[in-house]
């Protein structure tokens, strides 16, 4: 076990919350709570979607391709709990759909945990392609305010619910050649600081995390000569995720949450 007086204050406020989520998660439960997952087939969106099956959850999962629909059968088994939606909410017309089949099939949703997103970069800004600033903004900003928007509305006239997008640490602070990226993230940041006021006095609890690299096997191929122990596991982004959908999170709202490991 790494001690944390031989962290710096960044890395210690990452351990420290790690350290305490972990002591919480034994005790939580989400029986009879409706979660909604999306982007369940990637990296982090499998554990994030095992973790809240475990813990007693009616799980809804979204696949952006059929061909992750034989892992995401496989995850779930046989599990009665577990609804399988396939659907690109970069779309407002299928993140109104979403909500609509999630409310036909349970009545409400509990809990959104928004796992979507991509990366690019390494290129200047006086290099960056249109396109590739649109694909940002759309896969990582635009997703989190459409499933914001509709989730956010159905969780007010149920007087409650809790929101947790994922963002990331480098929306904090540009760094060079990631322009497209961090302003996305950094988006994502202030949407759901603005949304909190919102909602907040709705009972509805909005937050993110910001991850830095992430222990997945895509990662890993990108950066072979990486020191992949430093990395932030799936498992441990999964377990902050939890505790922030939890009861015990009831006071934490607007917040972005370093989920850091080591990095």
């Amino acid at each position: 076990m790494v001690s944390s007086d031989k962290l710096d204050p960044s890395e210690k406020d990452s351990f420290l919350i790690g350290d305490m989520v972990r002591c919480i998660m034994k005790d939580l439960s989400f029986s009879g709570k409706v979660v909604l997952v999306t982007g369940g087939s990637g990296g982090l969106g499998v554990d994030v979607g095992q973790a809240f099956l475990k813990a007693g959850a009616s799980l809804v999962l979204t696949y952006y391709s059929d061909n992750s629909l034989p892992l995401l059968q496989k995850m779930c088994g046989q599990s009665k709990n577990v609804f399988l939606l396939r659907g690109d909410f970069k779309k407002e017309d299928d993140a109104k759909i979403l909500v609509s089949e999630v409310l036909k099939r349970f009545g409400r949703i509990d809990v959104l945990a928004n796992v979507i997103g991509g990366y690019i970069a390494g290129k200047p800004v006086t290099e960056i392609d249109e396109k590739e600033w649109d694909e940002m903004m759309d896969l990582n900003l635009k997703t989190a305010f459409l499933l914001s928007k509709h989730v956010a509305a159905q969780m007010v006239k149920q007087s409650g619910g809790k929101i947790i997008h994922v963002a990331a640490r480098p929306g904090l602070k540009g760094t060079g050649f990631d322009a497209a990226y961090v302003a996305s993230k950094s988006g994502v940041i202030r949407l759901v600081e603005s949304l909190s006021e919102e909602v907040k006095s709705k009972g509805v609890n909005v937050n993110c995390i910001l991850p830095s690299i992430i222990d997945t096997q895509e990662n890993r191929i990108a950066m072979p000569g990486a020191d992949y122990a430093k990395w932030v596991k799936p498992v441990d982004i999964a377990n902050v995720i939890l505790f922030l959908a939890s009861d015990d999170a009831r006071p934490i709202t607007g917040a972005s949450i370093p989920v850091y490991g080591l990095a």
